[in-house]
């Protein structure tokens, strides 16, 4: 079921707008090289699916990316999955990066919830790469190995990524929330050489010492060679994984003493880069490995092209290095901008913090959550009169459904000359399908564009195309940054039947979408969390949509629960706000929202109170986990209690059942 469609855009780009956009610079460049005239951007679009290694190939020349070889064609093989991009290409991540990086201003800026500010210029950015890469060599780091990192949102990680990458080898993280267990079920897998990390971080005006978890990660490492430690929090001394006596541990000072040449490694096009980890609630969670090639150019294209940020900007996403958004976040430094780094709790001591730090560092870009939006908007922020955001252009928002009354409150109470930049994506690509250009309009509840060189569509069960419906996000053509394979999964069966088991030849995503007449997209959660009465299927996220701007309701989590007796029971579990009480009153309410805006046929079994909605890490709402747990399967099967932020909710959960 696709919901109405708004009558009226919230956002329309000016003339000026138009003219100065990236996009358009490039699709003049398209059109002068190719002989074609994409007059607007579903033109450009169209073009860039149809003759995609022109498309990629123009980005390549776009962005200058060099290699020190002949590169070949841009994509020699479109088989899917196995495309081959690139096959002569020898070229490095870092070395673009570096080579990009802000001249005349800071490349990354660094604050704490104390206020700490640390900046970080372009010059010593490389100076600190080149003497880490010179560290991590000198301990047998090289193509073929892995550095890993349990670090916070700190320049550090940003410094060990690229002295990893820029020796070849293969980089991965997550962050200090996650506990050991957790981390290294991540980590671990790589079987790391070095390991990078902090003594502790500090969320929410609280210190967390990670000390004892770094002891014990190293004891349960047995490939580490090194293991390189930031103070961060300033443990006291006693307290530091780090002794003179001890060969095997470093000091981020000491690592990154002196000056040292940095001369990047040339690897083929999908040589690895990083491995990101995908939630991991049901299961050891997968390793996705990406190629240095792949995501310099799906990132170049995605900064520039889609948020058109280049090196005017200063880019600002609030995440962590445990999701693809930071990884998403460096990425500003690929085309130049600043990057600003933020480590601490988005709403201490207020729920304004994330607007107070983008007023005050002249945020151009800045990035967040549905969730957070949603926070503001019920805690009475205002943010255009309580800050000054005349250097805001545009707020891009991921991780869940954004609904069309946040995407409208962000016009109101953030300034009707933001643009709202609604994307979706993944882990699996580390970028965006869907998202945004400079030189479209802004539908409220909608994302305003397929992204560039993506083939998206929606499928139904049988594999055809549907429009102004629910279906399936599918993309029918490879983009670079499709994985180069899963860690650990040698002949491919669980990449495979990831994505191409159901469609064959063709990448299914796992999402509900419906594309609408104008060629927009709404979405409407995880298909694998469909709720399916009486035949008609509906995605939670339309649901979340209507209760969730309820003041009195803070949170929702809705199931689809199948019985063995062929029975569908779906509740709605509802936090309240302080001082609500679900009556009768209130759920008539809810029940009446939802058969009023949605369907008659989708108003819950039952709505009941719950102390809160357990997520991944990653901020998801763990719907397929309790659903399971609600249908009776092994809870220490279901869920893995280390991979979410509230364990404790689970039993809550299981006890519903």
């Amino acid at each position: 079921m696709s919901r109405p469609q708004p009558q009226q855009p919230q956002w329309v780009p000016t003339d000026t707008d138009i003219a100065e956009a990236k996009v358009t610079a490039f699709a003049r460049f398209v059109e002068r090289r190719h002989a074609v005239t994409p007059t607007d951007y579903t033109a450009l679009w169209k073009w860039s699916v149809e003759y995609p290694g022109d498309f990629w190939q123009a980005v390549w020349d776009w962005f200058d990316v060099r290699s020190t070889t002949d590169p070949g064609p841009a994509l020699a093989d479109d088989s899917m999955p196995g495309a081959v991009w690139f096959p002569g290409a020898r070229l490095n991540y870092a070395g673009h990066v570096l080579r990009n990086l802000p001249r005349e201003r800071p490349a990354l800026v660094y604050l704490d919830e104390e206020g700490r500010r640390t900046e970080t210029s372009g010059a010593e950015l490389a100076r600190q790469t080149g003497a880490f890469a010179a560290t991590l060599r000198s301990h047998g780091v090289g193509p073929g190995d892995s550095v890993v990192g349990y670090l916070p949102n700190i320049p550090e990680a940003v410094v060990a990524l690229l002295a990893t990458a820029s020796l070849g080898a293969t980089w991965a993280a997550c962050g200090q929330d996650y506990a050991a267990r957790a981390a290294l079920d991540r980590l671990g897998q790589l079987e790391p050489k070095v390991l990078v990390t902090a003594d502790g971080y500090r969320y929410a005006g609280t210190d967390h010492a990670r000390t004892e978890q770094v002891t014990w990660l190293r004891e349960h490492m047995p490939t580490l060679a090194l293991t390189v430690v930031v103070t961060h929090t300033g443990a006291r001394e006693h307290d530091s994984v780090v002794t003179p006596a001890d060969p095997g541990a470093a000091t981020w000072a000491d690592a990154t003493a002196g000056e040292h040449a940095l001369v990047p490694v040339p690897v083929p096009f999908d040589h690895p880069l990083w491995v990101v980890f995908s939630s991991g609630t049901t299961g050891p969670p997968k390793g996705i490995v990406h190629g240095h090639g792949g995501v310099l150019l799906e990132h170049a294209k995605a900064l520039s092209l889609q948020l058109d940020i280049g090196p005017d900007d200063i880019f600002f996403w609030y995440t962590s290095p445990s999701w693809m958004m930071w990884n998403f976040l460096v990425a500003g430094l690929v085309v130049g901008a600043t990057v600003v780094c933020y480590d601490g709790a988005p709403s201490h001591p207020d729920a304004d913090r994330l607007w107070r730090i983008t007023a005050q560092e002249h945020v151009t870009v800045f990035g967040t959550s549905p969730g957070y939006v949603l926070a503001c908007a019920k805690a009475g922020v205002v943010p255009r009169r309580d800050h000054d955001l005349s250097a805001l252009r545009a707020v891009g928002v991921t991780g869940s459904t954004l609904p069309s009354s946040s995407s409208l409150w962000l016009a109101e109470k953030v300034g009707d000359r933001v643009q709202v930049m609604s994307i979706t994506g993944g882990t699996d690509v580390v970028s965006a399908f869907i998202g945004s250009a400079r030189t479209v309009p802004v539908w409220p509840g909608e994302l305003s564009v397929p992204c560039l060189g993506v083939a998206v569509d929606a499928f139904d069960a049988e594999g055809r195309p549907v429009r102004g419906d629910v279906g399936e996000l599918v993309v029918t053509a490879p983009m670079p940054s499709m994985p180069v394979r899963f860690w650990n999964d040698p002949d491919g069966t669980r990449y495979r039947d990831a994505y191409f088991s159901v469609y064959p030849g063709v990448w299914r995503h796992g999402d509900w979408i419906s594309i609408t007449e104008r060629g927009t997209v709404e979405m409407h959660g995880r298909s694998d969390s469909t709720l399916n009465r009486h035949g008609i299927r509906m995605g939670s996220a339309d649901i979340y949509q209507v209760v969730e701007k309820m003041p009195e309701i803070v949170e929702a989590l809705v199931l689809g629960v199948e019985r063995p007796d062929g029975g569908y029971w779906m509740p709605l579990f509802v936090v309240l706000a302080d001082g609500v009480v679900l009556d009768d009153t209130l759920r008539e309410r809810i029940g009446t929202a939802i058969r009023e805006e949605l369907s008659p046929r989708h108003v819950p079994d039952d709505i009941i109170a719950a102390p809160g909605v357990p997520h991944t890490r990653t901020g998801k709402k763990l719907e397929v986990p309790i659903k399971r747990i609600l249908q009776g399967a092994d809870i220490v099967r279901a869920v893995d209690r280390n991979a979410i932020d509230a364990p404790e909710l689970v039993d809550w959960y299981r006890d519903r059942g």
